[in-house]
């Protein structure tokens, strides 16, 4: 009965303040919520705490099924911080782990290539780690690596587009690849872009 009585007052109390809301009056509203009689302060604390419980699953349930353009620079900036921290052997250990790996959320996962085309690390797929890559075709027939390869050489990092396996869906999907040129490596991490 008592949680009833909590809840109408909570119901009227909302209703009060979005009525006020429409006059513009500040002053109103203020009043109008400090008259309105409080349940309990046991019950008040637990219906705070439920409702921030309620506010952050909500929040954590809207994450992104995708990681974003900024994730993947991010991602790619972690990895160099590793290799200077922690070293090479340690960080290309790290990304190759495709289970459990810090370098690995959602979609997001790194590759690392040295400069002719050999992948070093990647994040998503054990069979690709010491594979000659270069030339790899995307379902377009894009040489992808080359062609990243020559970027990092030219320009350090930047973005590159191409057809990849989504390992999320398992289906072929547009992939913007972030790369950065470190020492004798280029760094990558994508993002996976909606079909149009």
């Amino acid at each position: 009965m008592l949680s009833l009585r909590c809840c109408k007052v909570y119901t009227d109390l909302a209703c009060s303040i979005r009525d006020k809301k429409d006059d513009n009056d500040n002053n109103v509203l203020q009043e109008t919520i400090m008259r309105q009689p409080l349940p309990s302060r046991p019950f008040h604390a637990f219906f705070a705490a439920l409702l921030t419980l309620c506010l952050c699953a909500s929040a954590w349930a809207q994450k992104a099924d995708n990681g974003t353009a900024d994730e993947a620079v991010a991602m790619v900036q972690q990895v160099i911080a590793s290799f200077k921290a922690n070293g090479r052997e340690k960080t290309l250990a790290e990304i190759n782990n495709t289970t459990s790996g810090k370098f690995r959320d959602r979609d997001l996962y790194v590759t690392i290539n040295d400069l002719s085309g050999k992948n070093l690390a990647h994040g998503a797929n054990p069979k690709m780690q010491g594979k000659d890559l270069i030339d790899l075709k995307d379902a377009d027939g894009k040489y992808f690596v080359r062609e990243r390869i020559d970027l990092a050489k030219t320009k350090g990092k930047g973005w590159q587009d191409y057809k990849f396996v989504n390992p999320m869906s398992k289906q072929i999907e547009p992939k913007a690849m972030y790369f950065e040129k470190y020492e004798d490596m280029v760094i990558n991490c994508g993002i996976y872009k909606p079909a149009k």
